[in-house]
């Protein structure tokens, strides 16, 4: 099998790129491709990287590079990869890819571990009663509280966490949860039931699940359909002291009846994203005890990125040798994907 070094232009945010690509990483992306580092396209339009596209075979992008539309076709004849090192490809390949026939690869599997473990980690903390023991050890520094009677049904042991789609994400959650003594339940309108009997989840419904579960952890993707599935409605379904995990897409929930519920002190919550993005600076969300919350940042962060940057090394590499991509990305599968 011959190999070859394909000529490889990098797109992204250029102060990005020493994040993405270590010492070792840039090293390992040498041998398998020909490129200029110094030739970062954040804007196809500018005079170096015009020349860079017209020679490009193969494009790696990350995050901050611009939509691959027809006018940036028209200007890369010889481009036949989009090599994607982070995970959604929704903004980023444009239906002329497709028509063209570019074959395109992402990162969301590496990008998918992180945030399965951070879920992970808070749902355990969440049953833990973390957030509750915090706020009132604060209180009562110095002095001594008998927790074990005061907060009696704290634990995992029996507890149930729903899992609500199927998705990379998803599906790693149920794997690193299964060694727990949890009951596992999904919503997933696209998982047959001897899937999820594969998965060793009960397939349940979405009412059901918010009805019955300690812990609704979010994996779904922002489609409308999933616009604000969980709404005041289902929110009221949750049981007093369940915990609502989103990790996926804000515009799953409905913001005002989550802020409602989360104020009155009902519920708990664990929340990376939201709707908007950023939060104005009077959300309540920024100071009510029952809610981590954090800024995006459940995905690859720090040193992660590395992890993505190996998977889309290893597709070029893949590419340079004439094989098919490990991480293919299908035009009919993103209808009812991140």
């Amino acid at each position: 099998m011959s190999v070859r070094r394909p000529r490889v232009l990098l797109a992204m945010a250029p102060e990005l790129l020493p994040r993405l690509l270590d010492e070792r990483a840039a090293r390992r992306l040498h041998a398998v491709a020909e490129l200029d580092p110094e030739v970062v396209a954040d804007d196809f339009g500018r005079p170096e990287v015009a020349v860079a596209l017209a020679e490009a075979e193969v494009l790696l992008t990350f995050w901050g590079a611009p939509p691959v539309d027809a006018g940036v076709l028209a200007a890369a004849p010889r481009l036949k990869a989009v090599v994607h090192a982070a995970g959604s490809v929704k903004h980023l390949v444009t239906d002329a890819c497709w028509e063209r026939g570019i074959t395109v690869s992402t990162a969301a599997l590496a990008n998918s571990r992180p945030v399965a473990e951070y879920t992970v980690a808070t749902v355990l903390l969440s049953n833990k009663r973390v957030l509750q023991l915090r706020e009132e050890y604060r209180t009562v520094r110095g002095g001594r509280h008998e927790w074990h009677l005061r907060y009696p049904h704290a634990g995992n042991y029996g507890r149930t966490v729903g899992i609500v789609g199927a998705s990379r994400i998803g599906r790693r959650v149920i794997e690193l949860l299964r060694p727990y003594d949890l009951e596992l339940l999904l919503y997933d309108p696209y998982v047959t039931d001897d899937r999820a009997k594969a998965l060793d989840v009960r397939s349940v419904s979405l009412d059901e699940l918010c009805r019955t579960s300690d812990v609704v952890s979010l994996h779904a993707p922002a489609l409308p359909e999933t616009e604000a599935m969980i709404d005041r409605r289902r929110l009221a379904l949750m049981r007093d002291g369940a915990t609502l995990i989103n990790t996926a897409r804000g515009s799953l929930v409905d913001s005002a009846a989550l802020t409602a519920e989360l104020a009155s002190g009902r519920l708990q919550a664990v929340i990376d994203v939201t709707e908007p993005e950023v939060l104005p600076a009077d959300s309540p969300l920024y100071d009510l005890p029952n809610v981590l919350l954090t800024p995006h940042i459940a995905g690859s962060l720090g040193n992660e990125l590395h992890r993505m940057a190996d998977s889309a090394i290893g597709e070029i590499a893949r590419y340079a040798r004439g094989l098919p991509f490990l991480h293919g990305v299908r035009r009919e599968d993103l209808d009812r994907t991140a």
